[in-house]
C-alpha cells in the first residue's frame, strides 16, 4: 500500500511538471499562457513610453534605431509570432530577422517584464509602474551598451542622404547600412601620410576639453583635393569606418537655398561625418546655383556649424586653385591632404595589392616611362591590373601600353596647341628647330632633324626667313649646307692657327 501510494505521488509529480512543458508546444498551451498573463497584467498599473522615430524638428532620434538593433537581437524576436526574415547585405547566407509592425514581444530584465511594441515610426514601451524607478535608466543605459558592442563587432555605419521627397513625413535625411570595404590603409597615398591622418584623427576624439578651453567647436574639416580617380571618395570611407561615424552626405543641387542649407544641418547627429564632394566645381557653377558662397561660408564655420559636436566635415574638389582664398582660409579648412596621380612608387604599391608581386623585370620600363611625365590615375591603373590580374606580365604590358599612350597624347596636345598652319604646308608659331626637337623626343629620326636647329641655333648658319624657319627642302640642299658649314669651319680654324703662330712670332 505504502509503495502504491509513493507511485501515485510520483506520478503526480512529474504529471504537474510535464503537462505544462507538453502545452507550451501546442496552440492550446500558448493560448492558455497568453490568457494567463493577459489576466496578470490587469493587476498591475503600467507605464507606457514613446520613442519616435523623428522628434519635433524632423531630426532623426538615434535611439530609435539603437532599438532596432538591439530588439531585432533579442531571443524573443526569434520567438515572436510574426517576425520579418531578410538575407543580409554582404552575405545572402547570413538571415536577418525584422520584427514586424503592431506585435507585441517580451523582454527581461533585473526580474522585470518589459513590453515593445513597433507602432508607425515609433516604438513603445510598456512596463510595470511601479518598477520604472528602479530599472528604466539602468535598462535604457543595458541598451545603449549592447548595441554598442553589436555595433563595434559588426563596425556597422550608416550612410545618410538629403532627400527631396516628403520632408516632412520622411525627414531630410534617408539612411542606409554602409558597409564600404575601403580603410585608410588601403588608400594609394603616401605611407607615411596615412598615419599622421590617423594620429590627427586620433588627437581629434581625444580633444573635447582642449577645444572647449579654447572655446572653439569641436569639429574637424578636411579638404581631399586631387584628379578624379585617385581615390577621395574611398579615403572617406575609410575615414568614417576609422572613427566609426556615420556619414551625411549633402547635395547641394537638391537644396533650395542658404537657409535650406542650414535647417540640412541642424538635423545631423553629433559624431557623424559631413561629406561634401566636388564642391569647386559647384562654386564654378555658382551662377545658377540655389546657395551662394556666403550660405557656403556659413555653413563651414558660421555660428550655425555650432549647433552640434564632435563632427568631422570633409569637402573634395579636383582643383583647389578654383576655390576662393576665403573657403580655404584655416579655421574652415584645418587638414589640406593631397591625392596625385600615380607615380612609380604607387604603381608599385598598387602591383603588389592587385597582382601580389613585389618585383618583375618589367618594373624598370614602368619606371622609365613615369620619368617621362606619363601619368595614369590610380582607379585606371588598377582597372587594368583586376582584367588582367590572372596575368601578371600581360597587366605590366598593358599599363606601360596606356602610359606610353598617355603620354603621347600630352605631346601631341601639346604640340597642337602651339602649331599653326602657314603658307609653306607646314605648321608656323614655332621655330622649325623647336618643331624637329619635338618629333625627335617621339623618336622619330633622331639626331638628322636636328642637325640644321642645332647648327642654327649656334649661330653657325645665315640662311633664314623672317620667321626663323630653316628652309631645307631635300636632302641634297642639306648635302650642300653640310660642305659649306665645313668649308666655314676649316677656313676658321686656320685663322685662328695663323693668329696663334703670329702671336709667338711676336713674343
Amino acid at each position: 500500500m505504502f509503495l502504491l501510494i509513493t507511485l501515485l505521488f510520483l506520478t503526480i509529480i512529474v504529471s504537474f511538471w510535464l503537462v505544462p512543458r507538453a502545452l507550451t508546444r501546442t496552440s492550446i498551451g500558448q493560448f492558455l499562457i497568453d490568457r494567463w498573463k493577459l489576466l496578470e497584467d490587469r493587476f498591475h498599473a503600467h507605464q507606457f513610453y514613446k520613442i519616435p522615430k523623428f522628434n519635433q524638428h524632423m531630426q532623426e532620434n538615434p535611439l530609435f534605431y539603437k532599438l532596432v538593433t538591439y530588439l531585432n537581437s533579442l531571443p524573443s524576436a526569434e520567438d515572436s509570432d510574426f517576425v520579418n526574415l531578410f538575407s543580409g547585405n554582404n552575405n545572402r547566407n547570413e538571415i536577418t530577422l525584422v520584427i514586424n509592425n503592431d506585435h507585441e514581444f517580451l523582454d527581461s530584465f533585473l526580474g522585470s517584464r518589459i513590453y515593445w511594441k513597433l507602432d508607425t515610426d515609433c516604438f513603445v514601451l510598456k512596463l510595470r509602474r511601479k518598477e520604472k524607478r528602479r530599472i528604466l535608466t539602468t535598462y535604457l543605459q543595458h541598451i545603449h551598451k549592447i548595441v554598442d558592442e553589436i555595433e563595434q563587432k559588426n563596425e556597422l555605419v550608416r550612410l545618410h542622404i538629403n532627400a527631396e521627397d516628403e520632408p516632412k513625413t520622411r525627414g531630410r535625411w534617408i539612411s542606409t547600412p554602409f558597409k564600404h570595404p575601403a580603410t585608410i590603409d588601403t588608400a594609394m597615398i603616401d605611407i607615411e601620410l596615412k598615419n599622421k591622418v590617423k594620429s590627427d584623427l586620433e588627437s581629434f576624439l581625444k580633444s573635447k576639453q582642449y577645444y572647449h578651453r579654447l572655446g572653439r567647436v569641436w569639429k574637424r574639416s578636411y579638404l581631399l583635393y586631387g584628379p578624379s580617380g585617385t581615390g577621395k571618395s574611398s579615403f572617406i570611407a575609410g575615414m568614417a569606418k576609422f572613427l566609426r561615424y556615420d556619414i551625411y552626405e549633402v547635395d547641394l543641387l537638391k537644396i533650395s537655398g542658404d537657409s535650406d542649407l542650414k535647417l540640412l544641418l541642424l538635423q545631423t547627429m553629433n559624431k557623424s561625418m559631413i561629406v561634401v564632394e566636388d564642391l569647386d566645381r559647384y562654386l564654378v557653377e555658382k551662377s545658377t546655383a540655389a546657395i551662394s558662397l556666403s550660405g557656403i561660408l556659413n555653413f563651414m564655420d558660421g555660428i550655425i556649424s555650432g549647433c552640434g559636436e564632435e563632427r568631422v566635415m570633409v569637402f573634395t574638389v579636383s582643383n583647389k586653385e578654383q576655390l576662393d582664398p576665403t573657403v580655404l582660409r584655416p579655421g574652415r579648412i584645418d587638414v589640406h591632404i593631397h591625392f596625385p596621380l600615380c607615380d612609380f612608387s604607387s604603381f608599385k604599391n598598387l602591383a603588389s595589392s592587385h597582382l601580389g608581386i613585389k618585383e618583375h623585370k618589367l618594373f624598370p620600363q614602368v619606371e622609365e616611362i613615369f620619368q617621362t611625365g606619363a601619368s595614369l590615375s590610380p582607379a585606371e591603373i588598377g582597372e587594368i591590373m583586376m582584367s588582367n590580374r590572372g596575368s601578371p606580365t600581360r597587366a605590366l604590358k598593358t599599363v606601360i601600353n596606356a602610359l606610353q599612350t598617355s603620354n603621347e597624347g600630352k605631346t601631341s596636345g601639346k604640340s597642337g596647341a602651339l602649331h599653326k598652319p602657314g603658307h609653306d604646308g607646314g605648321a608656323t608659331g614655332l621655330p622649325r628647330s623647336r618643331r624637329t626637337r619635338t618629333l625627335s623626343h617621339s623618336g622619330s629620326i633622331d639626331g638628322l632633324v636636328d642637325l640644321p636647329s642645332k647648327l642654327m641655333n649656334n649661330g653657325l648658319t645665315e640662311e633664314s626667313n623672317e620667321s626663323g624657319l630653316f628652309p631645307v627642302e631635300s636632302g641634297k640642299e642639306l648635302k650642300n649646307l653640310y660642305g659649306l658649314l665645313k668649308n666655314r669651319s676649316r677656313s676658321r680654324r686656320e685663322s685662328v692657327d695663323f693668329d696663334g703662330l703670329e702671336g709667338k712670332l711676336s713674343t
